[in-house]
């Protein structure tokens, strides 16, 4: 799949949309999402052209990987949610039709505050 740089990340990226930013370094973004499914909900976004977790993984370089990464850790801390800090966390990341992933820009989900629950529902 070819990376569309018409989606909402990418633009938030170019500062055409505006977001709730948490924290930002270098290599990526982290934002609340605008309809947060725990207390704390919050998306990490790398600034480079990446559809999903796979292409980033494989095309990244090892800078924009520990950047994006560092990131997360970071959010996590400043949220609360983290180990050492907090009760914990879920982090999820959605690829494709099948992962239905809404925004076809990789990006990370970290949800904190409660309990999440199951991992996913049942499978028909």
């Amino acid at each position: 799949m070819a990376y569309d740089d018409t989606n909402i990340f990418a633009r938030i990226l170019r500062g055409e949309i505006p977001n709730d930013t948490v924290a930002e370094n270098d290599h990526a973004l982290a934002f609340r999402d605008i309809a947060p499914k725990a207390p704390s909900h919050v998306l990490v976004i790398p600034k480079g052209a990446y559809v999903a977790f796979d292409d980033f993984a494989a095309n990244a370089s090892e800078a924009e990987i520990a950047g994006f990464m560092r990131l997360c850790a970071q959010v996590c801390a400043m949220e609360g949610v983290s180990l050492d800090r907090g009760q914990g966390f879920r982090a999820i990341t959605n690829a494709g039709r099948d992962g239905v992933q809404e925004v076809p820009h990789f990006h990370l989900h970290i949800l904190g505050g409660a309990v999440m629950g199951p991992m996913i529902g049942a499978r028909d």
